[in-house]
């Protein structure tokens, strides 16, 4: 009993950040800490709910709920931070989640797991489908960043017709892996049409879903009003803050997830939300968040990212794939994904502000 109730302990930092917000509107730094630590426990929830839901209604629909609401604070933080101006922040979330999701989820779960088992095995067929997902993914990034660089060296600055159309492909990519993974092919995956039921009933799934969606979209509004003085008052800059502390704050849940499941041995599941969680991010969240800014933005996204940030886009994909390519992995090389991001991680920090 005293365990039930403890897990909604971490509830209470919402309505505390909420009412600094409304009685201490200048306490910036105290606004955005006790955000980033509402949206935690609410993003895990949305997660269970979305998992109890895909259980309960096959896997067709399951894989659309968490193509949805899968990475739902990652849209919502990345929609308001749109509508507030703040396209970079969005766009360093984009890259903070996909490193961070390869190098620190992947990496801190084969450090557990390699931990307790001297070597963890997992299907290559599907790691090697995956990497490779993830790097089209990356390809789609690079390109038009680096077709901006050339184009605004021969002339004017080119318009972001570019930039949409790749994320159309990016978006039809996805949709076409759905399929992929969830019908066509989804031996490799391990997806079954009938899995034992889970506790709880649809309807409960329903309204967690609904109640924690909506509590990260007020959260979320109080942790993007006070992102950018936050981020001064601290001494870092908004590329820092999106790449390492607002890409964590939405996949809080995914990595204790892949942890614990690679604790267990559960290695395809782990390495499955680490690889899968990124090409998501890439090729689900970037192209949705590219066509709401032209609703929601005072001027569309384009998807020119730094130079860093795409370095560091290609070591990681680099890294997940030479781990990934002979299907088991131990706590070296969980150490080494997690020195790489250590690294990215510090770059990012010590970097100046453009």
């Amino acid at each position: 009993m005293l365990r039930r109730y403890a897990s909604y302990l971490p509830l209470l930092f919402t309505p505390a950040a909420l009412a600094l917000d409304l009685l201490a509107p200048d306490q910036h730094n105290l606004v955005f800490i006790l955000s980033v630590v509402a949206i935690m426990p609410l993003a895990g929830y949305i997660g269970r709910a979305t998992e109890q839901l895909a259980a309960h209604l096959g896997g067709g629909i399951g894989g659309l709920l968490n193509a949805t609401f899968g990475n739902a604070a990652e849209l919502i933080i990345g929609a308001l931070a749109l509508r507030k101006g703040l396209p970079d922040l969005v766009k360093a979330s984009i890259t903070g989640s996909i490193i961070g999701n390869v190098l620190l989820v992947f990496g801190a779960a084969a450090l557990v797991g390699g931990m307790r088992f001297k070597v963890q095995r997992f299907n290559r067929t599907a790691a090697g489908l995956g990497t490779t997902m993830l790097l089209l993914s990356a390809i789609g990034l690079v390109v038009p960043a680096v077709f901006h660089r050339l184009a605004e060296a021969r002339g004017p600055a080119p318009e972001l017709t570019l930039d949409t159309e790749i994320a159309v492909v990016l978006f039809l990519t996805y949709c076409a892996s759905l399929v992929f993974t969830l019908h066509t092919h989804r031996q490799f995956y391990g997806v079954a049409d009938h899995e034992e039921r889970p506790e709880g009933s649809v309807r409960a799934a329903v309204i967690t879903l609904v109640a924690a969606t909506a509590g990260v979209a007020v959260v979320s509004e109080v942790l993007v009003g006070a992102v950018a003085e936050a981020a001064t008052a601290m001494g870092m800059t908004q590329l820092f803050v999106g790449v390492v502390i607002v890409a964590l704050v939405g996949n809080a849940a995914e990595h204790y997830s892949a942890v614990v499941l690679a604790s267990r041995d559960q290695m395809d599941a782990a390495i499955g939300i680490a690889v899968g969680s990124s090409t998501q991010i890439a090729l689900f969240v970037a192209p949705v968040l590219v066509f709401l800014s032209y609703v929601l933005g005072p001027a569309p996204m384009d998807l020119l990212f730094t130079t860093f940030e795409l370095v560091a886009i290609g070591l990681s994909v680099l890294s997940i794939a030479f781990i990934a390519h002979d299907g088991e992995t131990h706590w070296m090389e969980g150490v080494q994904l997690l020195a790489v991001y250590a690294i990215l991680a510090l770059g990012f920090y010590f970097l100046p502000a453009s």
